[in-house]
């Protein structure tokens, strides 16, 4: 079964709503426009029921199959927010706001998730209930923790939860999956780094926290490529060196390194923090300088359960012929793993074509890609909760 022939109708007006999207992207939790837009056009397609406001911003709508014995309520999610990036593709339907860009397709995660939805409430063929989660502030802001304070899972009787990402480099409208670790834990940290500033043609007077954190930069290279076992993956990179003062001819009192920690399992992570620490505090004293560390908990990693794995590769399979599973996994971070350590699901890639890198100013979310994206959602519904004959 290929895709299903009512996306290809809707393809163009499905394309449409992207596109729209796209011209007007919203950051994190601030979604007004976005929300208007998808709420109305929920209530437009007739869905059973539409909740705003859930997780600040987040809504939630659901679908009633044409039968409810099997008791089964499937979650489906679409993050709807945007980057803070200056837009490069120069397409006609480019960001119409100057430093806000869907840089990571989100705009096409909802328009699908919403193409889904006017197909399952039209046909209503599964025995069961779906509930469409869209999320917002997916890009660091935590929306998916706000939208489980608020009872995703529990008041809408969530049992497995389902959610996909686009693929820059997979053929357009292909898929990929595999169980367990699919993206990495992905934490943050601050160190501040604080000497006594000075003359630059005074030196031996100061103590210089711009050499002090250069140590400290250089010292946690060692790690990753000394303490983390071989065997699991980590990444520690120093992203942000920022003085306090910009002068040719002064030594700064502070420095503030910033960077982020990639890992897949909580006793590395944990290693590394505390290993991290006690490098910036000792290379910070060999230079009389002091230190202030901060390390903020991000989001988990992504994990796919098993048995979700395979419905959605099922679905994939019926779909699009046949699913890429020797994925290896990736240090990026995404924040559907929230979701994933309060109920059973799986988390699938949809190939994005030869577009630019995710976060990349020229990226595009290549439309062709959309058709597939919704068969998934609605195949893998009506696989996983059958009408009864």
């Amino acid at each position: 079964m290929p895709v299903k022939n009512r996306f290809a109708e809707l393809h163009p007006e499905i394309a449409e709503w992207r596109q729209d999207l796209h011209a007007h992207p919203e950051l994190r939790f601030d979604l007004p426009r976005t929300t208007a837009k998808v709420a109305a056009l929920l209530r437009d397609f007739g869905v059973d029921e539409v909740t705003e406001g859930v997780g600040q911003s987040g809504i939630v709508a659901v679908i009633k199959g044409r039968q409810s014995g099997s008791g089964k309520v499937l979650g489906f999610r679409a993050d709807m927010d945007a980057l803070p990036i200056i837009e490069a593709t120069g397409l006609p339907h480019a960001s119409t706001d100057a430093g806000k860009m869907h840089a990571c397709g989100h705009d096409g995660h909802t328009s699908i998730l919403l193409g889904a939805a006017k197909y399952l409430a039209e046909t209503r063929n599964f025995d069961g209930t779906v509930v469409l989660a869209f999320q917002p502030a997916e890009e660091g802001g935590g929306g998916a923790r706000a939208m489980l304070k608020d009872g995703l899972m529990d008041r809408w009787g969530i049992q497995e939860v389902y959610g996909l990402h686009n693929m820059p480099g997979l053929p357009a409208g292909q898929f990929a999956i595999k169980s367990g670790p699919l993206l990495a834990a992905a934490d943050f940290f601050e160190i501040t780094v604080k000497g006594k500033g000075g003359h630059g043609a005074q030196p031996h007077v100061s103590y210089d926290s711009t050499l002090a954190a250069s140590a400290i930069v250089m010292a946690m290279q060692q790690v990753v490529a000394r303490n983390v076992d071989p065997q699991q993956p980590a990444v520690v990179s120093v992203t942000g060196f920022a003085t306090d003062t910009m002068a040719h001819n002064v030594i700064p009192a502070s420095v503030k390194l910033t960077g982020t920690v990639r890992t897949f399992d909580v006793p590395t992570k944990e290693m590394i923090r505390d290993r991290m620490k006690v490098i910036a505090d000792s290379t910070a004293a060999a230079y009389g300088a002091t230190v202030e560390f901060l390390y903020v908990d991000g989001v988990l990693p992504t994990i796919n359960a098993e048995d979700q794995t395979d419905y959605a590769m099922a679905a994939a399979q019926l779909v699009a012929g046949s699913v890429k599973t020797d994925v290896v996994p990736s240090m990026g971070g995404e924040d559907f793993s929230e979701m994933l350590a309060e109920r059973p699901g799986a988390f699938i890639l949809l190939g994005n074509g030869a577009s630019a890198d995710l976060h990349h100013p020229e990226y595009e979310f290549n439309d062709e890609a959309i058709p597939a994206g919704c068969s998934w959602f609605a195949t893998l519904a009506e696989q996983r909760m059958p009408l009864n004959a």
